[in-house]
């Protein structure tokens, strides 16, 4: 177990007001360690010491930016093994997670928006001939559209990954010149302190990068409604996006939402079932179902229906459910014994809307973790909570389809449009679908991702863009400069 830890606030490591809390490890209900409880005011602290450092580290040379970046990846890179422990401790992700989709990713980030920091911020625009008129002489008027750091971004983490997650915001939003406060999870909290100490010996200025956390969400509502920040980047559920967007409005702040999803996989008659299968079951493994992008809602044709629904039941039989610190675990546990329950319920559910149970879904005999076994729902229709809801968990749901409009169109019947899959023999078929489906990203024939693509969500998962280039455009305003030829 680690010790007491401080918040991280104007370049200081400061005792929090409210004491502090404990931070439970989901696999062993051990103590990882003691995360500070801040109050209101240290919240308001830690964006006034963000909002000082502003006006110097937004007037930094691009160059000192990416420099600090890159040695914070380097740092990164040095510790990864105890970072990776201390993050497979709070969140209960697998050993190979922790280190190579949670740390290693983390510092890739970091090394990507320092190269990020020297891409060109002005976009040359075509000259505009303008007669003689009321404002003045006739004249050639040339004009830059140039991106300007926001200021102050407060960045809401999710629990799922405490590294990737705050290092996909807090790198571009340092690389454009924007200081940021930076409030984790409650659930996994002490890695994102790891980053702030990686960031403090880099050369990040004091203020430049505030840690604030607290188990309480009014620690969360006060880094959105300080006056100090001019921007809220949140990762999370669909409500509490909600509700931070009322506060933002209320304020005229920028927004970047990424929020919940119920990914939809097509999986058409001539589709490869083995390599759909392989996809589809990595939301029973992949953070143990904890990830908004997984395919957790396939809609299969009737001709491979069948095949489809034995395929996915034998590939959850095969999976090892147990302690992340066992190199033989694929599923380790839940984040917490409140979202196993969470999750329990949503398969009690299942069955009760008539879906049938084909794999899981109970709790492994373990004296210890919160676990919920991978669960198979075949025979679902749209009309079922389970199908419509996020779970977030390891449950999968199969709804049965005729034709491909009818596939479209109970892929489209949804809240949410994060990322959907399709599956087809018949690529020229399965772009034509992707351009159909209502959602910010479609995997053909793969649940890979290219991480300079864009990412974001249709409809109700989400506001804006991120990743690669994309992320430094959200964490930027842009500003018009026009003069006389």
């Amino acid at each position: 177990m680690s010790g007491a830890q401080k918040l991280f606030i104007g370049g200081a490591w400061t005792e929090p007001d409210l004491g502090h809390y404990e931070v439970i490890n989901p696999a062993t209900e051990e103590v990882v360690g003691l995360a500070p409880e801040a109050s209101r005011a240290q919240v308001y602290e830690a964006a006034a010491a963000a909002r000082e450092a502003f006006a110097s580290w937004s007037r930094t040379r691009p160059e000192e930016r990416a420099r600090i970046l890159d040695r914070a990846a380097d740092i990164v890179q040095r510790e990864t093994e105890p970072y990776a422990a201390l993050a497979r401790a709070e969140s209960g992700a697998t050993a190979p997670t922790a280190r190579g989709m949670q740390v290693a990713v983390g510092a890739a980030r970091f090394r990507r928006y320092a190269k990020g920091a020297l891409e060109p911020v002005e976009e040359p625009l075509p000259p505009q001939i303008n007669a003689a008129g009321p404002m003045g002489k006739a004249g050639v008027f040339g004009a830059l559209a140039v991106r300007r750091p926001v200021g102050v971004v407060t960045c809401i983490t999710s629990y799922n990954n405490p590294w990737a997650n705050a290092a996909g915001k807090v790198a571009p939003a340092l690389a454009m010149g924007n200081t940021v406060v930076v409030k984790p999870a409650p659930q996994d909290p002490l890695s994102v302190y790891r980053m702030a100490e990686a960031l403090a010996e880099a050369g990040a200025p004091p203020g430049t990068v505030n840690v604030v956390t607290g188990s309480a969400p009014d620690i969360g509502e006060a880094a959105v409604d300080s006056p100090h920040v001019d921007m809220v980047s949140f990762t999370g559920s669909t409500s509490v996006g909600q509700r931070i967007a009322e506060v933002c409005g209320r304020g005229m702040k920028r927004q970047l939402m990424e929020l919940g999803g119920k990914g939809a996989a097509l999986v058409f008659d001539d589709a490869d079932v083995d390599s759909a299968v392989r996809g589809i079951g990595t939301t029973f493994s992949f953070y143990s179902g904890q990830i908004c992008t997984a395919p957790t809602r396939v809609i299969a044709q009737r001709g491979v229906y069948d095949r489809l629904v034995a395929g996915l039941a034998a590939y959850a039989g095969r999976l090892t459910v147990g302690d992340p610190a066992d190199a033989r675990t694929v599923v380790g546990p839940v984040i917490s014994a409140a979202h196993r329950d969470r999750v329990e319920s949503y398969v009690e559910l299942g069955r009760k809307e008539g879906a049938r149970p084909v794999v899981g879904g109970g709790r492994p005999a373990y004296d210890k973790g919160f676990y919920v076994a991978p669960a198979l729902f075949a025979d679902c229709t749209n009309d079922m909570r389970v199908v419509r809801e996020e779970i977030f968990g390891p449950v999968v749901v199969v709804v049965p389809f005729d034709d491909e409009e009818e596939g479209v169109a109970l892929a489209n019947d949804s809240d949410y449009g994060l990322i959907d899959y399709v599956w087809s023999g018949d690529v020229a078929r399965a772009f034509r679908v992707a351009g159909l489906l209502r959602a910010g990203g479609v995997g053909v024939n793969t649940v890979g991702r290219n991480m300079e693509a864009p990412f974001g969500g249709f409809k109700r998962s989400g506001v804006g863009r991120d990743v690669g280039s994309y992320a430094l455009h959200a964490y930027s305003e842009l500003q018009a400069v026009v003069w006389p030829g």
